[in-house]
């Protein structure tokens, strides 16, 4: 979840913040979904607070890049696009892949034990849904997310976890159905974890890269068989 910033408050002591925080999770959980108007005086009546921390808190999440505003229209939930995404996996590949490098360059046995107690349980979870979502899953976030702290950049780390993944979470959101590449996917983990442990900061690093790419192409794959489909 993103930690907006801002202290703007009412009366009442909602946040902004608190406010963004609640509607962001939302949208991640697929309750407000893509396209949904996000009124300023419904939203006021739901959290009991005056417009003017409603306007912030959509505007910090237009900056986050969830929510769209536009002028004499009012704001609504960011409808992504396919070139937006591919964008978005584009940017993906290149910083996971620096974290991964750098995450092999810094790994010690601590590291050896956490990912390998984090990837067993995504074992158990795969192998009862081997073509399930696993690739959109949380527990997948958690495990590029442990890589990134291992990396120790906390620029990386917080850009995914701030403005990518929940930029992300929209194409989830709309194409909720899109089978996952499971047991695929958890390989492919298996083998960035194992370079990483192995203190290989190069094959971490392609392989990483690789495994970003891998995920755009499956989703534009069956992007592309479903919007067939519907045709």
């Amino acid at each position: 979840m993103s930690k907006l910033s801002t202290k703007s408050s009412d009366s009442q002591g909602l946040t902004s913040e608190v406010i963004a925080a609640k509607l962001q999770n939302e949208i991640v959980m697929g309750i407000l979904r893509p396209g949904d108007r996000l009124g300023e005086v419904a939203l006021a009546e739901r959290f009991g607070v005056s417009r003017g921390p409603i306007r912030t808190s959509l505007k910090l999440l237009s900056e986050v890049g969830i929510v769209s505003i536009v002028p004499n229209s009012g704001a609504r939930v960011r409808v992504m696009q396919r070139s937006d995404a591919r964008a978005l996996y584009e940017v993906r590949a290149a910083l996971e892949a620096e974290a991964a490098m750098l995450a092999a360059q810094k790994a010690s046995t601590k590291t050896t034990s956490r990912l390998g107690e984090l990837l067993g349980q995504h074992a158990g979870e795969v192998q009862e849904h081997p073509k399930g979502a696993y690739l959109q899953a949380e527990g997948d976030r958690d495990f590029h997310l442990v890589i990134a702290e291992i990396a120790g950049s906390p620029i990386i780390e917080r850009y995914l976890s701030r403005e990518l993944y929940p930029q992300l979470s929209l194409l989830r959101v709309k194409h909720r159905f899109v089978t996952g590449r499971g047991a695929e996917a958890l390989w492919e983990h298996q083998r960035i974890a194992q370079a990483i442990t192995q203190n290989d900061p190069e094959v971490a690093k392609r392989l990483m890269y690789n495994h970003i790419r891998n995920s755009w192409g499956a989703i534009e794959a069956q992007l592309t068989e479903a919007e067939r489909g519907s045709e």
